[in-house]
């Protein structure tokens, strides 16, 4: 498919005005594709040549001012539009489109529970072309008009409010002026619970199948609907921009969740079947707050090209979780964030990959597509938490309430929203921004306490660019306290670069860099901080100090400069104390993930299980009393990944419980029986039974997963060949058999599979397209293989195979990761 470059979008946007699209689709016609017609009403400002992009299964008719325009001259996905004169022009497109399985334009799902079917659209980016033809870059806005016809029985879903007409015929109302990759329609029998707030409609919908779970959190997901609704008001001058409010969990949902403007879509797995945490609940909470988020950024003002992605997706983040901790019951997101949000962010900006939150050379839109990563949600919003932290609140929201009022319904860059902030502070935001906002990389903040007696001084090592605002902590040891706490003497705010020495007085027990987690840097310790980080981290009295010295630990296992082993018997010692959900839910995954599953070798992988095995007990027994029912969930959750002996969890399943709870739901009975798989405990003929018992979607996804993952050589290659060959898995039951896939227990079972992933993935992705890439990058990629062949070959790979791009970054950022975790293994031998 041809992309859109950066001066082709300027060029086209110079030419010509998209004044109304007129688009009628026809959803009656079969199980492959639809019908599609669209009439653009356009101006153009001087004599010229354009083009439409569309992508059609068979493109049946084209006319421009009434004239026949032939079909055969589409090339690829552009339509050319030749001899356009000044003044207003009609172009009217009938096609006929394919319906999706990936996740990408107009997606298509049947429901294995009661065989009902839905479709969606998601057109990010570029998708719209598989939907109808559109002049597709963000700042040619339009009024969209939509007219669906859709089987008897279901419902229509758009951007505005929608009328049924009668005989499944339904029209929305004219959208403001919006982007093409914004318009939204969602279509199929929902189960919908319907409200108002403040005279504006609110809906929530999904699945018939999932009626009782929604309905079970409806009460839930309102109430945190509205509260952000009202909180963003208060913050905001310009009112909420659109007609309703609309959020709709749709199936198979590449993302989260996406932005489109009065019909937000979320990935269903949010209407929960099974029990679930406090922290997964705050965090599906956070993601109603940053799509809510978009109606203002993003939606209201859009970028003007994809290198101001951070306009829209850092500002979503950071005004999510910030509005969660004012306006709801969950005022501990900014911990979440740190532990879970922050590490993708680390993690992305110390790979070859990396890019500066608003680069200056995205220039095409499959370039642009690669951006949407831990550096510009998770740095993009570090980086305006240090902003607001350097400017204060109130001349922050002044510039943003500025910025609205400037670009409402329209388009602006980086330098017209600094140019909206330097309106209101005498601070050189343009100097912060070029620090922050154009450069690459971590800093690394290094700490040394020098002095004697009563009189020490602090001095920061700055490894790095970028000036700091930071919190510093001094913790004392209490000694009277049996629980081994720490006490916080004070907090110092200190600039970095540093001018002088910062005085202490009497050595503190613990100096902690970046205390309140408010920049966005690595931090190390001073030798003595460094000792009473070990034995007394779970004294630490705030959830959000306990996080930061988390990360640091995390860091410094990644940079080969603390032994996983080490980071593991830490995690014993303090995680049995500790209150806070994120923070056990983060440590545990990279305990797991990463400290036993790779920088762990073959020889020491089973201690670093046993060690695993045994803090979740210890969590288990911490539990129960039943006070703690999400922690309880946490560790039981654990405990079956990193089983490494199939007798306790094979009871669990027998007896359908956890002796003294909880019962074994369908998401814990599928993650017992895929561990049983890959201990080779189960066989097919146990997976079948349970997906008799479990029918759903869900259920077809776990049987794929536990499939792939049995420890024989005939489901390896079946598993192989749906995956790489058949082209028929839809993106969810693509992710659930890699998934399955590769097992640590199984190299030797797999090995010859290793050298096939590379010349099998770009083959796939060259034909299915930048999801199931980056879903084969990122699920299918031999991770457990961390060895010098498994380098070689992919590096082999990217020179002389030519993948897509979106394939081609996710094997730069999992060779840089292996390249890593081969560092970490010498570490520890060294």
């Amino acid at each position: 498919m041809s992309v859109l470059t950066r001066d082709e979008a300027q060029n086209r946007a110079k030419l010509i005005d998209v004044l109304r699209y007129t688009i009628e689709l026809d959803l009656t016609t079969g199980d492959e594709t639809f019908e599609s017609s669209t009439v653009i009403r356009f101006a153009a400002r001087t004599h010229g040549d354009t083009f439409v992009e569309i992508r059609p299964a068979a493109l049946h008719s084209v006319t421009l001012d009434g004239e026949p325009v032939d079909p055969d001259t589409l090339d690829d996905n552009r339509l050319p539009l030749t001899g356009l004169t000044a003044g207003e022009h009609e172009l009217r497109v009938r096609a006929g489109m394919r319906y999706s399985r990936t996740g990408e334009g107009m997606h298509r799902f049947t429901d294995p529970t009661d065989g009902e079917t839905y479709v969606y659209t998601q057109l990010f980016m570029e998708d719209v072309q598989r939907v109808f033809a559109a002049f597709d870059q963000p700042d040619l806005k339009s009024v969209f008009e939509l007219t669906v016809q859709a089987p008897q029985g279901w419902t229509v879903l758009a951007n505005g409010i929608t009328e049924h007409l009668g005989d499944g015929r339904w029209q929305a109302a004219p959208t403001p002026l919006i982007s093409t990759y914004l318009v939204a329609v969602a279509a199929g029998p929902w189960h919908s619970v319907r409200t108002e707030h403040r005279g504006l409609p609110f809906g929530l919908h999904c699945r018939r199948s999932l009626a009782p779970y929604l309905d079970a959190d409806a009460d839930e997901l309102l109430d945190i609907t509205r509260a952000c609704y009202d909180r963003y008001h208060e913050k905001f001058e310009e009112p909420y921009p659109f007609d309703s409010y609309d959020q709709a969990f749709v199936p198979e949902f590449n993302a989260g969740a996406m932005e489109n403007p009065g019909l937000v879509t979320f990935r269903d797995e949010f209407v929960y079947r099974s029990a679930v945490t406090t922290t997964e609940r705050q965090t599906r909470a956070m993601i109603i707050a940053h799509e809510m988020a978009h109606m203002w950024f993003g939606d209201l003002v859009t970028l003007q090209w994809w290198d101001d992605i951070w306009l829209n997706e850092s500002f979503a983040e950071y005004m999510g979780y910030q509005t969660l901790t004012e306006a709801t019951r969950f005022h501990g997101t900014w911990t979440e964030f740190g532990v879970v949000r922050k590490p993708w962010g680390y993690d992305a900006d110390q790979r070859p990959s990396t890019h500066p939150v608003a680069p200056e050379n995205v220039d095409d839109t499959a370039s642009a597509l690669l951006n949407f990563d831990g550096i510009s949600y998770a740095k993009g919003a570090s980086a305006l938490r240090q902003l607001v932290t350097w400017l204060g609140e109130k001349d922050f929201l002044a510039g943003i309430n500025t910025h609205f009022a400037r670009h409402r319904f329209a388009n602006a860059t980086l330098a017209d929203f600094i140019d909206s902030l330097a309106a209101h502070t005498d601070r050189d935001v343009h100097a912060w921004a070029d620090a922050w906002l154009r450069t690459t990389g971590v800093d690394t903040l290094l700490p040394t306490v020098s002095g004697s007696n009563g009189d020490h001084t602090l001095t920061v090592d700055h490894q790095g660019s970028r000036p700091h605002r930071v919190g510093v902590g001094l913790y004392d040891l209490d000694l009277a306290d049996e629980d081994r706490h720490l006490t916080l003497r004070r907090r110092l705010e200190i600039d970095i670069p540093q001018s002088t020495p910062e005085p202490l007085g009497k050595r503190p027990a613990l100096v902690l860099l970046n205390d309140g987690d408010l920049t966005y840097a690595k931090v190390r310790f001073d030798p003595g901080s460094f000792d009473t980080v070990r034995a007394r981290l779970s004294g630490l009295p705030d959830p959000l100090t306990r996080a930061v010295v988390w990360n640091a630990l995390r860091d410094a296992v990644r940079d080969g400069e603390l032994a996983p082993a080490a980071y593991l018997e830490t995690a014993r010692a303090h995680l049995p104390y500790e209150t806070d959900l994120a923070l056990v839910q983060g440590v545990l995954t990279f305990a797991s993930t990463q400290a036993a599953d790779r920088y762990a070798t073959p020889e020491q992988r089973p201690a670093a299980l046993a060690a695993l095995s045994a803090l979740c007990r210890d969590l288990i027994r911490r539990t129960e009393d039943g006070d703690h029912p999400s922690l309880r969930l946490i560790a039981v959750r654990h405990f079956i990944a990193v089983a490494a002996h199939p007798e306790t969890i094979a009871a669990w399943l027998a007896d359908g419980t956890v002796p003294g709870g909880p019962e074994l739901d369908p998401d814990l009975r599928w993650r017992v029986l895929a561990r049983l798989a890959v201990l080779g405990a189960v066989d097919d003929a146990d997976i079948t039974a349970e997906l008799d018992r479990d029918p759903s979607a869900t259920g077809r996804e776990g049987a794929a997963r536990c499939r792939a993952a049995l420890p024989d050589a005939e489901a390896k290659r079946t598993a192989w060949a749906a995956m790489f060959e058949d082209d028929d898995l839809s993106n969810y039951l693509f992710t659930a058999t890699a998934q399955g896939f590769w097992q640590p227990e199984q190299a030797d079972l797999v090995a010859d599979y290793v050298p096939r992933f590379y010349q099998d993935a770009v083959a796939l992705a060259a034909r299915r397209g930048p999801a199931i890439a980056e879903a084969a990058g990122r699920w299918a990629f031999p991770g457990h293989a961390v060895d010098p062949d498994t380098l070689r070959l992919g590096e082999q790979c990217l020179v002389d195979a030519h993948p897509i791009p979106a394939l081609r970054r996710k094997l730069v950022d999992q060779l840089d990761d292996l390249t890593r975790a081969l560092r970490v293994r010498e570490a520890r031998l060294a």
